[in-house]
């Protein structure tokens, strides 16, 4: 490590350390904001009003998607680095930064809430940015930085919408950064086992003509084209029920029951609360799927065509179908996550004091527990080297299988190397015979300054030095490239959607906004 190096870096923690309680306070507003996805209007205008203050050039609604933006920084000629926010929530997940079991002021519990969180998960990256920019200009260091907003998270929504449109094409190097969410991978990198393949899909069930339906039924002398005693067609929402139901019967009959894939399903709205004596025109219905490679998922989108046109059918209605997400599985790179891994270790995993361990005991209490002296999950407090968490995680996966879960990240991979990374968030060690901790617990802690702040620190610090890492060693960066090129010549895997598709940002997505007195209101576009 040279002497520049080495300075850097410890002019960016100690950045890091000096801004701590001001990036907790700023994680607290996106945390309280918990806008869900493509409606994250006010988290994502405060990252641009802040960037922008911080003298970034900032694109404001890139890629035709008005809550995502793109942030560059150049100290002049060298590499472009690149890494992202997100800041969408997940409706009916409203949690307060308490330590029990409650709502936001003034909000349903059914209102969106980060449940990750995405909200630590922004504020760590933009942390490490701020702390590489001003070590860079303190030390002289040449390169760009370059910072995404990414919203719709949930719905793999604009990752791969930036990455056709060419926001990815000039990275040397891609950093992703998730809190962790499963065991082994906390505290760690992934290795070889990435994410797999993702598609979702909406399926709109339209009844345009419900009077057709049985045209001999009709009363010729109705002043209406069809009298509300004549015959109509069963309409949309037949159809979408059938759809729905039909999918969902034939869950055994898609995939084996190995592989670790899933299938969820969201029904959207029209505004069509309000009763009528009339079929209903429109009604919507997402698919979501996660499998372990592209072949799977085929299988699956197959199927749910098919129940579409037979649903319609039944309904007498059109059926409209539009993506939301096609995502191909990732790709590893294992000079980045090296690199990444020996940062980590350098800043060490994160630390809960006294603070956070009050925090955790009051909880304990609020639940009936008897206060832990060491409250904390273990592994939360530990490093794990990325060889052995994917010695751990192939343990519960068949021999054949080379990806798990899913995460938009993976869209990132087939533009630059990439290292995907975890630090922990704040959870709770169960206590023997209590069973695990209610869902509320470790959302709450996501949103309390004293148990979300080693996240950040961790993070950030890791992040800002593998930038300078990768900004001073070129041979480094050299040896991510290679292997990037070689990767994608043995195995290419072209983009699953045309470079000219379009962000579903005008479907009715859940959307919560601020009420003219002060609380907030349930609202759909």
């Amino acid at each position: 490590m040279t002497e520049l190096n080495a300075a850097a870096k410890l002019t960016a923690k100690t950045w890091i350390d000096d801004h701590l309680e001001q990036l907790t306070e700023w994680h607290t507003v996106i945390w309280e904001l918990a806008e869900p996805a493509w409606r994250e209007y006010r988290s994502q205008q405060w990252y641009v009003n802040l960037l922008r203050a911080e003298g970034f050039e900032v694109e404001d609604g890139s890629a035709g998607m008005p809550t995502a933006f793109s942030a560059r920084w150049s100290n002049g000629d060298g590499p472009t680095l690149l890494t992202y926010a997100e800041y969408d929530a997940v409706p009916g997940n409203s949690q307060a930064a308490s330590t029990s079991e409650e709502p936001r002021e003034g909000l349903s519990r059914f209102a969106p809430g980060h449940t990750d969180p995405h909200s630590v998960l922004g504020i760590s990256t933009l942390a490490g940015v701020l702390a590489t920019k001003y070590a860079m200009e303190q030390h002289g260091i040449q390169g760009e930085l370059h910072y995404t907003g990414e919203p719709a998270e949930k719905m793999h929504g604009s990752k791969v919408v930036h990455g056709l449109q060419g926001y990815y094409d000039d990275a040397d190097a891609i950093v992703s950064f998730h809190p962790f969410y499963m065991l082994p991978l906390c505290n760690t990198t992934r290795w070889d086992t990435q994410c797999g393949a993702y598609y979702s899909k909406v399926y709109s069930f339209i009844c345009d003509h419900p009077e057709s339906w049985q045209l001999s039924s009709a009363d010729p002398n109705s002043p209406i084209p069809a009298s509300h005693s004549a015959a109509r067609a069963p309409g949309a929402n037949l159809s979408m029920t059938q759809m729905y139901s039909s999918s969902r019967a034939m869950l055994d009959s898609m995939l084996p029951s190995t592989g670790g894939w899933s299938f969820s399903d969201a029904i959207l709205t029209d505004g069509q609360a309000t009763a009528d004596n009339l079929p209903q025109r429109v009604a919507r219905v997402q698919f979501s799927w996660r499998t372990a490679d592209i072949e799977m998922a085929e299988h699956i989108l197959k199927v749910l065509d098919r129940n579409a046109q037979a649903a319609a059918m039944m309904g007498h209605c059109e059926v409209e179908e539009r993506w939301i997400a096609r995502s191909r599985p990732g790709r590893t790179n294992h000079a980045m996550a090296s690199a990444l891994y020996a940062n980590l270790e350098d800043v060490g995993a994160p630390s809960y004091g006294e603070e956070a361990i009050a925090v955790a005991h009051e909880i304990q209490r609020t639940l009936g527990l008897e206060p832990s002296e060491k409250p904390f999950l273990a592994e939360t407090e530990q490093l794990i080297a990325p060889q052995e968490a994917e010695r751990l995680l192939r343990e519960h996966m068949p021999a054949w299988q080379r990806n798990w879960t899913s995460d938009d990240y993976v869209e990132m991979s087939h533009y630059a190397p990439l290292v995907r990374f975890y630090v922990s968030r704040p959870a709770l060690q169960p206590v023997e015979g209590a069973g695990p901790y209610p869902a509320w617990v470790m959302n709450a802690m996501g949103g309390i300054p004293e148990t979300i702040a080693p996240t950040i620190a961790t993070a950030g610090k890791t992040i800002s030095g593998t930038f300078l890492d990768l900004f001073t060693k070129p041979e480094l960066l050299a040896e991510a490239k290679r292997e990037f090129d070689e990767r994608v010549a043995s195995e290419p895997m072209p983009a699953l959607l045309p470079k000219d598709f379009v962000a579903p940002i005008d479907l009715p997505w859940p959307d919560y906004r601020p009420a003219l007195d002060g609380t907030h209101e349930h609202r759909h576009w």
